[in-house]
């Protein structure tokens, strides 16, 4: 059941990125949190079926949100200089942790007040407040907006990175799979999201299972990790820009910062088995996420 959620995720997320090419990064992130808005208000009922239907709208869950990445990484070349990049990651990706830092801590309570189906209904109308403001304030690119000033948009067009001319043709799936880079950005993002998401949905069971703390305590012991992620993201994201303008080069940098991010958390996953009580266990693994936040100054950046 947790892994069917997945499934519609591996597949919009390599649809989503053409689509966003295609379309701009605007109209399809709209579609996709419609979409999943939809998916969460129709969980409880879809519980209440069976299994199978269940399964379907936790796929169609996926197949929404596997979108969001894809059409991130299409937003933040447009809207930022290459100097100031990894920084953008670390506040674009800081309020995606925030969101498992709110959600951890205010599932429990607002379930206690209305209710199991309530609480979907209620992040659901959530997704479509947010929905709304989205379309009346974001464009695809600068260039579109109507509230950036001519000084701004000259800084922007004049930091980014060299790319296809437009109208040009892209490159087709057999060029892009021969480039080494494309391979190294693959392996790396399988193996920080394998960790990734086994964390995201196996910690609050760990820490109910392994110390048997309620609900509530689990909820604070999961949530601090993913504060903490959200904090050090940003730091690792401007102390990699700060090293790109004191002249070290890109290349470099992204690899100073994957390392971290790769061998730190894995150091620290094999302290938790010493772990003896829930506090420690927090400990371990907020110095996991917290180092593993430096892949986003690293591949994560090379996506754009």
């Amino acid at each position: 059941m947790q892994s069917s959620f997945l499934w519609g995720y591996v597949f919009s997320s390599m649809v989503g990125g053409a689509l966003a090419d295609r379309y701009g990064g605007k109209k399809v992130m709209a579609g996709a949190a419609a979409l999943w808005s939809l998916a969460t208000f129709l969980t409880p009922w879809a519980a209440s079926q069976s299994a199978t239907m269940l399964l379907a709208v936790r796929v169609l869950f996926g197949v929404a949100e596997g979108v969001a990445f894809p059409t991130m990484s299409t937003f933040l070349p447009k809207w930022f200089p290459t100097h100031e990049r990894a920084t953008a990651v670390g506040l674009s990706m800081g309020g995606f942790h925030l969101g498992n830092v709110v959600s951890f801590l205010a599932t429990p309570i607002i379930m206690s007040h209305i209710g199991l189906a309530g609480t979907f209904a209620f992040f659901a109308s959530l997704g479509y407040l947010w929905l709304s403001v989205w379309l009346l304030n974001v464009e695809s690119d600068p260039i579109d907006s109507r509230t950036i000033s001519k000084s701004e948009l000259q800084l922007i067009l004049a930091g980014r990175s060299k790319s296809k001319v437009k109208g040009s043709k892209s490159p087709s799936l057999r060029e892009v799979f021969s480039k080494m880079e494309m391979w190294a950005i693959i392996v790396a993002n399988v193996i920080n999201n394998w960790g990734y998401f086994v964390l995201l949905s196996w910690m609050p069971v760990y820490f109910k299972t392994v110390y048997n703390v309620n609900l509530k305590q689990a909820a604070w012991f999961s949530a601090i990790p993913w504060g903490v992620m959200a904090l050090s993201g940003y730091v690792a994201g401007a102390s990699a820009d700060f090293m790109i303008k004191s002249g070290l080069s890109i290349v470099r940098v992204r690899k100073i910062m994957q390392s971290i991010g790769f061998i730190g958390p894995g150091v620290s996953l094999l302290c938790l088995r010493f772990a003896q009580t829930p506090s420690a266990a927090a400990v371990i693994m907020t110095a996991a996420l917290g180092l593993s936040s430096c892949s986003q100054a690293g591949y994560f950046c090379n996506v754009q």
